[in-house]
């Protein structure tokens, strides 16, 4: 969704074969690769490996060699099942990001705050997201970022270190590929994020949000997406009615 941060979000991809990122693209995951959110058991595993393959970039569990569909049912057996209530900080700042999650149901947000509670909120997190630490960093106590629940949310959730070993064990390079295809996203958009700041009006960044991400704007208060947006509550609110009186 954006800025340039620690942790980079793996969501929806058209191409299934490539790693995907950016987040809140719910609405793009192949039928293949979605949730099964009303089933249970074997049902809901099944959409773990789904996803995991997909995030990986390997494509369909079905499609894949011996070897890596058994790589990747070590890989799900790593994931437990938790359901969080609204507000529930994940991950905090001072404290090593240890955990992947792989997000069924529900919003977070990925935000870094002060000391005064001055916050800066980077991404927005939602249905077939992958949120993992990217950098050394934030796998150690010089963390920053904050990781909590927008909505009431179900995730899959599992120790970092053991899946990226099993990355790893996929060949050389392996780990490499897989990170690097992300990073150079977050790069892409930490620049055009930046570039929007700088030279576009809160109003133009209002009007792309809204076009680029509508989900966002029916789930989540809009105290949390003016400051995503950069501007005052009472900015945003304005920019808001505006929009509402023109349609």
């Amino acid at each position: 969704m954006g800025k340039r941060d620690d942790v980079l979000v793996s969501s929806a991809s058209q191409v299934l074969n490539q790693p995907s990122s950016s987040p809140c693209l719910a609405n793009e995951i192949p039928e293949a690769y979605a949730w099964a959110s009303q089933e249970s058991g074997e049902g809901r595993v099944r959409a773990v490996r789904n996803s995991l393959a997909r995030v990986l970039g390997w494509g369909m569990p079905d499609r894949l060699s011996r070897s890596r569909r058994q790589r990747l049912d070590e890989m799900v057996a790593l994931f437990e099942h938790r359901s969080y209530g609204a507000e529930v900080n994940l991950e905090t700042r001072n404290q090593t990001w240890q955990r992947i999650y792989l997000m069924e149901y529900g919003v977070a947000r990925l935000y870094r705050k002060n000391d005064e509670g001055r916050v800066s909120i980077h991404h927005f997190f939602d249905e077939g997201s992958a949120i993992w630490p990217v950098f050394a960093r934030t796998r150690s106590e010089r963390n920053t970022l904050c990781l909590t629940t927008v909505t009431p949310c179900t995730v899959w959730e599992a120790d970092f270190r053991p899946f990226r070993e099993l990355i790893k064990q996929d060949g050389d390079g392996a780990w490499a590929h897989f990170a690097l295809a992300l990073m150079e996203e977050l790069a892409e958009r930490s620049t055009m994020r930046e570039f929007e700041r700088q030279t576009l009006s809160a109003e133009e960044r209002y009007q792309i949000m809204v076009r680029d991400y509508p989900e966002l704007v029916e789930r989540v208060p809009d105290y949390q997406l003016a400051a995503w947006l950069g501007v005052a509550t009472a900015t945003y609110s304005r920019l808001k009615n505006g929009r509402s009186r023109r349609h």
